[in-house]
């Protein structure tokens, strides 16, 4: 493979395009001396010459003709790739990858991306929706840009984070239930009812163990389901107490069609966060949201 500065080509690319090495060098803003010292010394380097001089200008050897149709395209592709290059930046193109679990894209996401489109229509958005564990690993790996989580968040990495919105775990229980309805109760006494709550693995199930375990408290669930929302759905057919967000309950409380069971004491807030991994960067799309919401990112 022969050995030839690239900056070579780019001014053949241009002489061969203009047929004219004083044009080349106006469009360049080189020197016209310079131009013909690189034509000279890529001719040089391929053993061969490239144009022929002109009274006009400068025309094509065969061989320079040949070199010249697969050089354009080349340099074709660069300037259509710096183009869209440029799109991205300018935010005319792109797109953002975001992790996110259903509660966090129902109760924080979703109202953001819908300000973010309003101003950038032609950005995409895809998000992976799985529960923050997993949202984790996928940032970890590099397949998202950011995540959206809900804590307890495990620190065995250095994650860059912002909590945007407190959120309040409780229990609530339909019809069936009533004659709880109102008094105080000690989670203790939870053991002894079916208790409805999500899956294993996912940060709501693992926070709320956690602190009914630090209360001397194991259940051990009649369901575990997948969404927040069909435990919902469960608890108002009376299956169980349901052990949620209080977010997803919130439009059923106030029908009259849940209630909240009362304890002791509550179970500490806590917060959804915007994640983001600091050895990974992300794209010019992301960082935009990323500034919208108030999270600081640093620019290259």
């Amino acid at each position: 493979m022969l050995d030839i500065n690239l900056e070579y080509y780019k001014i053949f690319y241009y002489v061969g395009k203009l047929k004219s090495i004083t044009l080349a060098a106006e469009q360049l803003r080189v020197s016209q001396p310079a131009v013909s010292q690189a034509i000279r010394r890529l001719e040089e380097s391929l053993g061969k010459a490239l144009f022929v001089r002109i009274p006009k200008g400068v025309r094509f050897t065969p061989e320079g003709e040949m070199l010249y149709s697969f050089v354009e395209r080349g340099y074709g592709y660069i300037l259509q790739g710096e183009r869209k290059f440029k799109e991205m930046l300018d935010l005319e193109t792109g797109e953002i990858r975001i992790g996110a679990s259903d509660m966090t894209l129902q109760f924080y996401l979703l109202e953001v991306l819908e300000q973010f489109h309003e101003h950038y229509p032609n950005i995409k958005v895809a998000v992976t929706n799985a529960p923050t564990p997993e949202t984790l690993r996928h940032l970890q790996d590099g397949k998202i840009d950011f995540g959206v989580v809900s804590t307890p968040i495990s620190q065995d990495r250095k994650w860059k984070m912002k909590k945007v919105r407190q959120i309040e775990d409780v229990f609530v229980a339909g019809e069936k239930f009533q004659y709880l309805q109102g008094k105080p109760l000690c989670y203790c006494q939870l053991e002894a009812l079916p208790i409805i709550c999500l899956e294993k693995d996912t940060s709501t199930r693992n926070y709320v163990d956690g602190f009914l375990k630090g209360n001397g408290v194991v259940l051990h669930p009649e369901f575990e389901l997948a969404t927040s929302n069909m435990l919902i759905q469960f608890a108002r057919k009376g299956l169980g107490i349901a052990s949620v967000v209080k977010d997803f309950a919130e439009e059923f409380l106030e029908r009259g069609e849940l209630f909240l069971l009362e304890f002791d004491r509550r179970i500490p807030r806590r917060e959804f966060c915007v994640v983001t991994d600091a050895h990974i960067p992300v794209s010019a799309a992301a960082e935009k949201l990323l500034k919208m919401i108030g999270f600081p990112v640093k620019s290259l």
